[in-house]
C-alpha cells in the first residue's frame, strides 16, 4: 500500500499516511493527531524496488 507525507494545516505535525490509490485520489485524509482534515500532501522523493534483476 502507498504511503504519503502529509502536513495539518491545525497542529503543524507531519504524518507518514498509508493508503489505497482510491481513498488518496477523494483527497480526504485525517490528521492521526488531532483529526483535523486540514491536511497538505508534502512532495517528497521515493524508491521503487523491483523484483527484477537488470
Amino acid at each position: 500500500m502507498p504511503m504519503y507525507d502529509y502536513k495539518c494545516l491545525d497542529c503543524g505535525k507531519e504524518s507518514l499516511v498509508a493508503m489505497t490509490l482510491k481513498e488518496h485520489e477523494s483527497g480526504i485524509v485525517t490528521c492521526p493527531a488531532c483529526g483535523s482534515k486540514k491536511m497538505e500532501q508534502l512532495i517528497t522523493s521515493f524508491i521503487a524496488r523491483t523484483t527484477k534483476k537488470s
